[in-house]
């Protein structure tokens, strides 16, 4: 009971907190995101001819996305009720919701199996013509979906860590995770140290392999390290009222993540349009679009790490009803992340063809990659505030202001901007579709922030006035 009295949360200064919590998140992250592009720079390598084993893990994305999407979002529900929970020194609290989360992760492993076994390839077949492109794509969606149990616990009980303020320990988890599976990638990719040339397929063995060791991981420091959370299986049973409280938090965030594939899977295939206009051209569209997606998680993770943080922060005060707090961690978290998004746009204005080397880029594929870049980075300033937003959304129980605000940018603005640049024929148009889909959507945080303060953190000030 005295780490929940004391949990430092509550009481710590609120920017100290803040950078103590986020950083070692924002390295998990990312190590996270490191190894993805690790993933896609070795699968480029492949051949030197043809960028088709690239296209097919880029095409697979969204696949991978919504499977990590549905995970992290049965963690954030966890995350926010049990933040909430340690606030309200409710040990019951913390603990039902944590088992009732265990168990809608072995539901969504179950769920992503059978999308695995029976979906895999008609879902790549909806995409492209290109049989290579099918056969790697289907191969890699299978055996990522089908061993999916690693990422799901990985995510989950990384998230119980998180919740409860011990952040370090999922720098450890990911951070081992992330080491073993760059390891694993050529030797299994290439069939170096007597290994079989698995090519494709050995990058999703590779990154499983890497998520059921940081699953496993997480799991026994959880069991250690984490007394805040008791995990007791013997005489749980799953709670109708508490999965219903977990997913009204989570499935918002989930929709968020469909959200993203849905205008992955939209923007490909317009992509693809440009096969008309010049054969090859939508392939290498398609190509630096994924190669892209996997540079500018470099960017987005750590912020992602920071918003992980600030939603915990929220939360537990929230329950512990410390308005001041709630308001200094928006402002401070904010500053953070826009202040790496400003690093991240000075990356790629001034090194794109170095960062597009890092897959093998052919002169083809930079003469597309480099404006793509350019253009593609110049919101990420306007990206970092409303992703710290969205996570003061969740930590309050408002999950669907961040889904409007995603709904907003990604298929009311981004989807219909990109069809509209495609009749021009100019690839290099399309990419413009971005900037204009991010100020819409700052736009809509903003509106969405200030109703948030009105309705939930306004009237906290009001309560503590009247208490003193």
């Amino acid at each position: 009971m005295d780490s929940l009295k004391e949990n430092k949360m509550g009481v710590r200064p609120v920017g100290r907190l803040l950078f103590t919590m986020a950083l070692p998140m924002a390295l998990s992250m990312l190590v996270q995101a490191l190894y993805n592009v690790v993933d896609s720079a070795f699968v480029a390598k492949i051949s030197d001819v043809n960028q088709d084993a690239l296209n097919a893990v880029s095409l697979a994305f969204p696949v991978q996305n919504i499977m990590i999407g549905v995970a992290t979002g049965i963690a954030v529900g966890v995350n926010a009720l049990l933040s909430r929970g340690l606030g309200e020194k409710n040990q019951e609290e913390v603990n039902r919701s944590a088992l009732n989360g265990l168990f809608l992760a072995v539901c969504g492993t179950v769920l992503a199996a059978l999308f695995g076994i029976f979906g895999a390839e008609p879902f790549m077949r909806s995409q492209t013509h290109n049989l290579a492109v099918i056969a790697y794509g289907t191969t890699y969606i299978r055996i990522i979906t089908i061993v999916s149990f690693g990422i799901f616990g990985e995510i989950i009980f990384e998230r119980l860590l998180q919740s409860t303020g011990r952040t370090v320990y999922t720098l450890i988890t990911q951070g081992t995770g992330a080491v073993i599976n760059i390891i694993l990638d050529p030797i299994l990719i290439f069939g170096l140290c007597g290994m079989p040339r698995m090519e494709v397929a050995g990058a999703a063995v590779a990154t499983v392999i890497g998520q059921i060791v940081a699953f496993v991981l997480a799991l026994i420091l959880n069991h250690r390290k984490n007394p805040d959370v008791r995990l007791k299986l013997r005489g749980f049973r799953p709670e109708g009222r508490m999965i219903r409280r977990i997913l009204g938090i989570g499935v918002p965030s989930m929709i968020m993540v469909a959200i993203g594939s849905v205008m992955y899977y939209g923007f490909n295939r317009i992509l693809m349009r440009f096969e008309a206009v010049q054969t090859g051209l939508g392939e290498l569209g398609t190509a630096v679009f994924g190669a892209y997606f996997k540079l500018q998680s470099f960017i987005f993770m750590p912020v992602f790490g920071i918003n992980n943080a600030v939603l915990a922060i929220a939360a537990f005060n929230y329950g512990a009803r410390k308005p001041k707090r709630i308001m200094q961690v928006i402002r401070c978290g904010a500053f953070g992340a826009a202040t790496l998004m400003l690093l991240g746009v000075a990356a790629f204005q001034l090194f794109p063809e170095k960062l597009l080397a890092l897959f093998n880029a052919n002169e083809q594929m930079l003469s597309v990659g480099i404006p793509a870049l350019r253009r593609l980075s110049l919101p990420f300033v306007f990206a970092g505030p409303c992703i710290i937003f969205s996570g003061v959304f969740q930590a309050l129980g408002r999950s669907v202001y961040s889904m409007i605000t995603s709904i907003a940018r990604q298929i009311v603005v981004l989807l219909p901007a990109a069809y509209l640049l495609s009749l021009t024929e100019e690839i290099s148009a399309v990419w413009f579709a971005f900037p204009i889909a991010e100020i819409a959507s700052l736009a809509v945080s903003i509106v969405m922030m200030l109703t948030l303060y009105r309705k939930k953190i306004k009237p906290l000030y009001e309560i503590a006035e009247k208490t003193t």
